[in-house]
């Protein structure tokens, strides 16, 4: 009974979550940034071109968009990170097209809007990403590329095709300042991502303490993607013996390894320390 419970919890604080989140983030591309064809970058960048093209809802376009990669991501990563993202990315479009009829939008000054409209943005991310999702798109190719090119990271995989995507509104807008402010509106949009969630390290260490290894270790390898180092511990006051995990991960990653550190064995003693720097697979190469 307990743990349904805290099943159905974590499914209402999931959509509660996603919904402010994708509040948030309707109101950074309606109110600000599409109004000023401004490109947020993405899939959503691609959905507001259609937009300005055709007329077609963006809403709609980001989530027909994300069909296939949301399929493919299912097919190559699985888990609960691609239930949760799918969930999310339909929560988000839904939110899109009700905005529209609702909230307004402001053709104020350009630089304003970039950064007022990148930090909305970033934060409207943020509530899908401390849920363990993501809002789709560019996250679910650049996750997938990683997983085969481990040395480009995941950040810099985003960078470029947000990248793509900026150069082809300034194709469209016809407005090469367009994509300079686009520009602007991206790197907001990840200072603020940074503060919320990141922090300034480029990796953090999820230490775990657990009678459980074998379980969470699966459980972080299949649906996180990373390696854990497992160490025999000692507790001097008790005198038990246990298993003490180890694992690297990028500061997005930390919220899903603690949720299966928590599902798996509630009372692991958990520590999350910040990483200057990550070297190795997955992570920056050894020069």
């Amino acid at each position: 009974m307990n743990k349904n419970r805290y099943r159905v919890t974590e499914i209402i604080s999931d959509l509660l979550s996603f919904t402010a989140g994708g509040v948030i983030y309707a109101a950074a591309v309606l109110v600000f940034l599409s109004p000023n064809k401004i490109s947020p970058g993405g899939v959503t960048g691609i959905a507001a071109v259609l937009n300005y093209l055709t007329g077609f809802p963006i809403g709609t376009a980001v989530f027909l968009l994300n069909i296939p990669l949301l399929l493919l991501g299912y097919f190559k990563l699985g888990g609960i990170f691609i239930v949760k993202t799918t969930v999310g990315t339909f929560v988000m479009s839904a939110v899109l097209d009700v905005g529209e009829l609702f909230l307004p939008s402001f053709k104020l000054d350009i630089m304003l809007s970039a950064i007022f409209g990148g930090l909305l943005m970033g934060l409207g991310q943020s509530f899908f990403m401390l849920r363990g999702a993501t809002t789709g798109g560019s996250d679910i190719v650049a996750v997938l590329i990683n997983r085969k090119f481990p040395h480009l990271t995941v950040g810099r995989l985003i960078l470029f095709t947000d990248a793509a995507v900026v150069a082809l509104s300034a194709a469209v807008y016809k407005n090469l300042e367009s994509a300079l402010y686009s520009v602007v509106a991206i790197y907001a949009s990840t200072k603020i991502i940074d503060i919320i969630i990141y922090g300034a390290d480029r990796g953090k260490i999820v230490y775990a303490i657990t009678d459980k290894p074998d379980k969470i270790s699966e459980k972080i390898m299949s649906l996180v993607g990373r390696g854990i180092t497992e160490i025999d511990a000692i507790g001097a006051y008790t005198g038990n013996k246990k298993k003490m995990l180890m694992c690297a991960v990028r500061p997005n990653e930390v919220s899903a390894v603690c949720r299966i550190i928590k599902e798996n064995d509630g009372e692991a003693f958990t520590v999350i320390a910040d990483a200057g720097e990550v070297l190795g697979e997955g992570f920056k190469k050894r020069s």
